[in-house]
C-alpha cells in the first residue's frame, strides 16, 4: 500500500509546539483583555489562522473563536470556528500553545475584519486583532515548467506551501540510469544537491512517467527558502536534465506547511485493510481530544470511500451511523471530507436516508478535513474529528474499548453525494481506536526495520530536529482496471403494447454496473423502477390514447427508503418533492400529482411496496450476461395493500420524451417516448412478466397537468 506522501503525510499528526522560524504572515498580536488571553496571530493562507504562543485561563463561561465582518468585534455578523481539534465545545484552557484554525467553506479572510476570542454568555471580547483589508495572506506561487533532454517536461510548477511542489504533466522517457529529482542552492544544479523522494518517497532511480501530474515533498526541516532550484539530475553521469530556478521573491509569501507548523509525521501510526481489491486502507492517530483519520483507496473516478462509526454498539450495522465520506477530485486534485448520518439505506430526500449532517441540522459537520492527494491512482483522504460526540448526529469514538465499524465505496451522484454502493461493510469488522500503534498492513519486509536516510544542508532559515521515520509500506498490486461497461440490451416497451395500454410499476435492483449505471449514465441508489418486470425500459406511448399505471412503490413517508411515488415529467433526474424553487422552475408534471387549494403538490401514485428480489444465495449482478438471466434471478415480493393507479393521456402539448421518475428520490426512472400515431399495425404479443388485475373498488384517480 502507498504510504503518507506528500501533502497526505504532514497530516497524519501529533500536534505539537513549532519551532522558532516562517510561521506564515503575520497579522498581529492578540490584545489582552480578559482571562489571561495573548498570543499572535498569522494567516497560513486564504482560509487558516495560525496562533502562536496562544493563552487562556480557560475560566470563561462561554468562549468560543470568532471571526466577523463589524469594525469592531461584536456578535453582530460573527462566525464561530471550530476548535484545532475540530471541536465546537466551549474553549479548554491553553498555555503557550499553537492552534490552527479553519474559516468556514466559502470564506476567506478577504471576508472578515478581525479575530477574537469571544465570550457568548456575557458577549465580551476576551481578546482580538484586527485583519486588515490589504493582507496579502499567504497562497501557492506558480514558478516556471521543466524542459530538457530524455523527455523531461511538465506545465509550470506550482510550490504548494514551503515544503511541497506540485508538478503537473510531468514527463520523462525513463532512458537515463540514475535520474533523480534534485534540488540545491543556487539557480542551477550541482553534484552539491539533495535527492527528493519521488511521489512514493523512494530515492531510486527515476522510471518513466508521461504527462503524471506528481506532489514533492522536501525532506527534513528543508523548505523553499534554502533551495534555489529543482531539477531532473542524473546523479551518476552528473547530467542536468532539465530544471526550473525558484525565485526568492516569488517564494516570499507561500504558505508554511503543516510541518513547520508543529505537525510532524507520526513514526507509529495504526493501519487497518478494510478491502483488499481497492486497497482500501483506514490509518488514525489520537491526537489529544480528537482522531486524525487517512482514508486510502484506489478509487474510480467520482467515487466515494466512507468510514465510522457503526450505528449499532453491537455489531456493524448501517442505520444509524456516523461516517466521513471522503474523496479527491481528479480533475481539480481538490479534496472533501464530509460528516454523514445514515438515517436510511437509501439516497439522501430532504432530511432522511444517507445525508450530510449539514443537510440536517446547521454547524453538525464535525468532520475537518487536512488534507488530500491523488498519487498513482490512490485518493488519499485525511481528516480530524472529535473523540466525543460534538453534536445529536454524532457517534463517539472510543479509546477504552472496540467497537463495530462501517465502511463504503461507491459512487458520487450529480449532487455530489453518496449513492448506491457495491462496495460496503460485510459481517462485523471491530476496531479498537485507542490501542498501542500497530501497523496492519502491507509493508516491504527490507525496509520494515530499516531507518530512513536523512540528508541536510545548512539552510537559511532556523533549522528543527532531525527528520522523523516516516512508515512505508508496500504498494500492493494495483486491480485489474474495470472494463468498460456495455449495458444490458434490455428491449424498448413499444407503442403497440401491452395492448390494454396498463403499465405496472414496481421497484428492484438496478442491475449492477451492466443496468441502471451503464444504460443512463447516471449514478442510482442500487434501486429503480421496473415497467411490466422489465428494467427501466423506454416506454413508447401514443398521443390521445388513455394508459394506466399500476404503482406499487410503497406508501409509508415516514420510510422514505420504501416510499417512492410515481409520476410523470419533462425533468429527466426526479425528485421533484426535494427540489428548491429555482430547480422546479420550466419543470412540468404531466401525471402522477394532485393540487391541493393551497397550491402544494401531492403525490397520487402511491401504493402497496412491491419488490424484484434478487436470490441472496445467487452470483453479484454483474455476473449475468443478459439482463433476461438476470430478470430470471429475481422474485417478486409484494406487501399486503392495494396498488395506487395513475392514468394519463398524452396529449399535442406533450413533448416527444418526458420521463417516468420517482417523486421523492433522483435518478430511479428513464424515458417515455411519445408519437402521434403507432407504426405497427398488427400488435405483437405483450412482453409483460407479471400482471395484476385491479381491484374493482380501486377508482382511478385523474392526473394533472403542472
Amino acid at each position: 500500500m502507498l504510504f503518507l506522501v506528500g501533502v497526505a503525510c504532514a497530516a497524519l499528526l501529533a500536534a505539537g509546539t513549532a519551532e522558532a522560524g516562517y510561521l506564515g504572515k503575520e497579522v498581529g498580536a492578540l490584545s489582552q483583555l480578559h482571562h489571561a488571553v495573548r498570543g499572535r496571530v498569522y494567516a497560513v493562507d486564504s482560509r487558516t489562522l495560525y496562533l502562536h504562543d496562544f493563552h487562556y485561563d480557560g475560566e470563561g463561561p462561554a468562549a468560543y473563536f470568532y471571526v466577523g465582518t463589524s469594525k469592531t468585534p461584536s456578535a453582530a455578523g460573527a462566525l464561530r470556528l471550530r476548535d484545532e481539534r475540530g471541536g465546537g465545545a466551549p474553549l479548554r484552557r491553553y498555555r503557550g500553545e499553537s492552534v490552527t484554525l479553519s474559516l468556514p467553506e466559502g470564506k476567506t479572510l478577504r471576508d472578515v475584519a478581525w479575530f477574537s476570542v469571544w465570550c457568548d454568555e456575557y458577549s465580551i471580547n476576551f481578546g482580538s486583532v484586527e485583519i486588515p483589508r490589504s493582507l496579502e495572506f499567504p497562497k501557492p506561487a506558480k514558478v516556471g515548467a521543466l524542459r530538457g533532454v530524455h523527455g523531461v517536461s511538465s506545465d509550470p510548477i506550482v510550490v504548494v506551501d514551503a515544503q511541497t511542489l506540485l508538478v503537473p504533466n510531468f514527463s520523462y522517457d525513463g532512458e537515463a540510469p540514475d535520474a533523480k529529482f534534485w534540488v540545491g542552492r543556487g539557480d542551477k544544479p550541482s553534484p552539491q544537491g539533495i535527492r527528493i523522494p519521488d511521489e512514493n518517497g523512494k530515492e531510486t532511480p527515476l522510471r518513466k512517467y508521461d504527462r503524471k501530474t506528481i506532489v514533492l515533498t522536501l525532506p527534513g526541516e528543508l523548505t523553499v527558502f534554502d533551495i534555489g532550484h529543482f531539477a531532473v539530475w542524473c546523479e551518476a553521469f552528473t547530467v542536468n536534465f532539465g530544471h526550473v530556478v525558484l525565485p526568492r521573491a516569488a517564494l516570499a509569501n507561500v504558505p508554511p506547511s503543516l510541518k513547520m507548523l508543529g505537525v510532524s509525521p507520526q513514526s507509529k501510526l495504526n493501519c487497518e485493510v478494510l478491502q483488499d481489491d481497492l486497497a482500501f486502507e483506514v490509518r488514525w492517530a489520537i491526537a489529544g481530544d480528537s482522531i486524525v483519520l487517512q482514508l486510502v483507496a484506489k478509487l474510480e473516478d467520482g467515487e466515494y470511500m466512507s468510514f465510522g462509526i457503526s450505528g449499532s454498539p453491537e455489531h456493524s450495522q448501517m442505520v444509524g451511523g456516523d461516517v466521513a465520506v471522503g474523496w479527491v477530485d481528479k480533475t481539480t486534485l481538490k479534496g472533501y471530507a464530509e460528516d454523514y448520518y445514515l438515517d436510511a439505506k437509501s439516497q439522501c430526500a430532504g432530511v432522511h436516508g444517507s445525508c450530510p449532517d449539514e443537510r440536517l441540522a446547521e454547524g453538525t459537520n464535525s468532520v475537518r478535513m487536512l488534507n488530500a492527494a491523488l498519487v498513482n491512482g490512490y485518493s488519499i483522504v485525511t481528516y480530524q474529528r472529535p473523540l466525543k460526540a460534538a453534536d445529536h448526529l454524532d457517534l463517539a469514538v472510543l479509546t477504552n474499548a472496540t467497537q463495530p465499524i462501517i465502511w463504503a465505496i461507491g459512487p458520487l451522484n450529480s449532487k455530489q453525494e453518496v449513492s448506491y454502493h457495491q462496495h460496503f461493510t460485510k459481517g462485523d469488522k471491530f476496531i479498537e481506536f485507542g490501542r498501542p500503534p500497530l501497523w496492519n498492513c502491507p509493508m516491504p519486509e527490507e525496509e520494515e526495520h530499516k531507518a530512513p536516510e536523512v540528508h541536510r544542508v545548512t539552510p537559511t532559515r532556523p533549522a528543527a530536529q532531525e527528520n522523523a521515520a516516516i512508515i512505508r509500506p508496500n504498494p500492493v498490486p494495483t486491480p485489474k482496471p474495470a472494463p468498460r461497461v456495455k449495458p444490458w440490451d434490455i428491449p424498448g416497451i413499444q407503442c403497440y403494447e401491452p395492448p390494454d395500454g396498463v403499465f405496472y410499476a414496481q421497484m428492484g435492483p438496478t442491475g449492477g454496473k451492466q443496468g441502471y449505471p451503464a444504460i443512463t449514465g447516471h449514478v442510482g441508489w442500487g434501486i429503480s423502477w421496473y415497467i411490466n418486470g422489465l428494467l427501466i425500459p423506454e416506454v413508447t406511448v401514443v398521443r390521445g390514447k388513455k394508459y394506466t399505471f399500476v404503482v406499487e412503490g410503497g406508501s409509508d413517508p415516514e420510510v422514505p427508503a420504501r416510499y417512492h411515488p410515481f409520476y410523470i415529467t419533462n425533468d429527466p433526474v426526479g425528485g421533484y418533492h426535494h427540489k428548491s424553487d429555482a430547480e422546479k422552475k420550466g419543470i412540468e408534471i404531466y401525471a402522477g400529482v394532485r393540487r391541493t387549494r393551497s397550491g402544494e403538490l401531492i403525490p397520487t401514485g402511491v401504493g402497496r411496496l412491491c419488490n424484484w428480489t434478487p436470490d441472496q444465495n445467487g452470483p453479484e449482478a454483474d455476473e449475468y450476461p443478459s439482463f433476461g438471466a438476470y430478470q430470471r434471478s429475481l422474485t417478486l415480493v409484494c406487501e399486503e395493500g392495494n396498488p395506487g393507479v395513475v392514468t394519463w393521456t398524452p396529449d399535442r402539448n406533450t413533448p416527444d420524451t418526458v420521463y417516468y421518475q420517482c417523486f421523492t428520490h433522483r435518478h430511479l426512472g428513464w424515458k417515455i417516448n411519445v408519437v402521434d400515431e403507432c407504426d405497427i399495425t398488427e400488435a405483437e404479443e405483450s412482453r409483460v412478466v407479471e400482471t395484476l388485475d385491479l381491484p374493482e373498488d380501486l377508482a382511478s384517480e385523474e392526473s394533472i397537468q403542472q
